[in-house]
């Protein structure tokens, strides 16, 4: 397994899979990334983001069943793993300590 360090789109990725549970494929990723980030994801960053953290090992992956609205084409779907979830958890850790080392007035100005 590789590093498991965690880009932001790499860790957004892998949070959205979480969200998506049994309907985690590259079209619906992208799609829900777009929605919640209200910005534009190109399909292809996201499968080159899939390919990276299946192999990191913090992702897995399978083929579904083939269908024909798709043509006969199957969806490959993902699935977090263990060290994926870990991954997760410390890169929320992290944050969250950050968050919780600035001083409360610090942020008094940006917040209304």
């Amino acid at each position: 397994m590789k590093g498991t360090n965690l880009g932001e789109f790499e860790e957004l990725v892998l949070l959205t899979v979480a969200a998506l549970i049994d309907d985690a494929y590259s079209v619906a990723i992208c799609d829900e990334l777009e929605r919640h980030s209200k910005r534009p994801v190109k399909l292809g960053a996201v499968h080159a983001v899939l390919n990276r953290l299946e192999d990191k090992g913090l992702l897995k992956s399978k083929l579904g069943e083939a269908t024909n609205v798709r043509g006969g084409k199957r969806k490959r779907f993902y699935t977090v793993t263990v060290p994926g979830k870990t991954a997760l958890v410390k890169a929320r850790e992290l944050r969250e300590d950050l968050w919780n080392r600035i001083p409360s007035f610090a942020l008094k100005a940006i917040a209304s």
